[in-house]
């Protein structure tokens, strides 16, 4: 099941919705995601490795104004770059940036972040997660 859990102070996380898999197993994730309102994505790729028990899964996303996502943790690195847009990207530890189109973002694995829409526009982007097999993807934080 699919979960999502908000929290106060923050309109929204971009890189959560980009998976939209929140505790969904990560050997499962070629499936598309159950849809979540106001966010479109597509699993663009999603292949074994690079390492025996690892799956690389790249994600696209287009999230419209004002959608919150929650805190959360990735069990493996996140590296994703701003298509469209601009969004608030805190990562615990690290002071927070705002992203814009052209920028590129990792966030180290197990470490909690969020986001929030700094944009007035829609937001895309793409992420590309490297996690074990059948750990969840992405765990609220």
């Amino acid at each position: 099941m699919l979960t999502r859990r908000g929290f106060a102070g923050l309109a929204s996380c971009a890189i959560c919705a980009v998976t939209g898999f929140i505790a969904t197993d990560a050997s499962a994730q070629g499936t598309a995601p159950a849809p979540t309102p106001g966010v479109k994505r597509k699993v663009l790729s999603q292949t074994d490795g690079p390492m025996p028990g690892y799956v690389t899964i790249i994600v696209e996303a287009e999230i419209e104004a004002g959608i919150p996502v929650g805190r959360h943790t990735h069990p493996g690195i996140e590296s994703g770059y701003v298509i469209e847009g601009s969004l608030e990207l805190p990562i615990e530890g690290q002071a927070t940036r705002i992203l814009k189109a052209g920028d590129g973002f990792q966030v180290p694995p197990n470490t909690p972040h969020a986001g929030g829409k700094a944009s007035e526009g829609k937001v895309r982007l793409t992420s590309t997660y490297v996690v074990e097999k059948g750990k969840p993807l992405a765990t609220p934080a």
